[in-house]
């Protein structure tokens, strides 16, 4: 790995588009804002390309990469897509949704990105900037989170500088994103399956589908066999201080990440205190996930002890991400 890469860090504008566009067709890593978390962009047809994706974020090879196209068409060149996925696509595209579906014949995605799948995972950002990355690029580009494999996904351009300075050739700085968590992925198979919970609720696409989303299987909860999906290893999104979920009190040297505006037995001794939403309000709570656990994550508290989110709606996903960091540090 070449660490000590001279990373350049450009504000979103015209020229950062045409800098990111060129680079990306070069073999070169782009990070750049999506609406749901900073992407890390390489070419997803250039399987040296992924290879130093791989490398940059320490990131398992079996753990397939999302390809983020500029619109349906786009997508239709690289996956099969049935009735189902062209309902999902119209009602959710662009957006924070991801479809795992079929590969065409002709599928020019890499192998190494789609970690030796029949499928591919696919989605249309609505981040303007990453559209406007896309367009100019005019291919694929896979994108999973710019940072450290395991580590907390960033929701600005200090947190990826802060984990892949010297390993990337740019970051694209379009401030702080809107959704704060990761799509939502849904496998497109003999039953739709929910494969990860995300930016789009459970409910909302079981509202297009007219029907339940399957439940994913139990054995991508795991470190060792191959997830169908991105994002399906257990240990993801972990911060390096050790995580306590569904907190009622705080213990001796423990930091609080807060939910709601009731506060829990000994929350005053906390070594430092972060709060979600304060009105409980789950869409300000996602937002704000990876941010706050970042910041946790530096004050040297003896772990991180998080209050109950409840499990509806963005919920679900909120506590996805939590669960995953927590089993992280067992």
């Amino acid at each position: 790995m070449n660490v000590g890469l001279k990373t350049q860090i450009l504000p979103a504008g015209e020229a950062a588009v045409a800098a990111a566009a060129h680079s990306l067709a070069a073999g070169g890593l782009v990070a750049f804002p999506t609406e749901t978390v900073y992407g890390l962009g390489a070419d997803a047809t250039n399987a040296a390309a992924i290879a130093r994706l791989y490398q940059a974020k320490g990131r398992p090879s079996f753990n397939p990469l999302i390809a983020h196209v500029r619109d349906l068409a786009a997508a239709r060149l690289v996956a099969r897509f049935e009735a189902r996925a062209i309902a999902l696509a119209q009602a959710f595209w662009p957006g924070p949704l991801t479809l795992v579906l079929p590969k065409t014949n002709d599928c020019a995605v890499a192998d190494l990105a789609t970690a030796g799948l029949d499928s591919v995972a696919i989605r249309v950002p609505a981040h303007p900037l990453a559209r406007a990355i896309l367009s100019a690029f005019g291919g694929p580009v896979v994108a999973p989170s710019a940072n450290l494999s395991g580590h907390v996904s960033p929701t600005t351009a200090a947190h990826v500088q802060s984990d892949l300075a010297g390993r990337i050739d740019l970051i694209v700085d379009g401030g702080a994103v809107a959704v704060g968590v990761e799509s939502t992925i849904v496998g497109c198979f003999d039953e739709p399956m929910l494969l990860r919970p995300g930016g789009v609720p459970r409910g909302e696409i079981e509202r297009v589908l007219g029907r339940a989303l399957v439940q994913r299987p139990e054995d991508g909860d795991n470190n060792t066999s191959q997830p169908l999906a991105p994002g399906m290893l257990a240990s993801h999104y972990a911060p390096r201080t050790p995580v306590r979920l569904n907190a009622e009190s705080i213990e001796a040297g423990e930091a609080l990440l807060a939910f709601g505006p009731d506060a829990v037995q000994g929350a005053d001794s906390a070594t430092a205190v972060m709060n979600l939403s304060a009105h409980s309000d789950l869409n300000e709570a996602a937002a704000n996930l990876f941010g706050y656990l970042r910041a946790l994550d530096t004050r040297g508290a003896r772990a991180i002890a998080v209050m109950p989110v409840p499990d509806h709606g963005l919920g679900e996903a909120i506590n996805d991400r939590l669960r995953r960091a927590a089993m992280g540090r067992k």
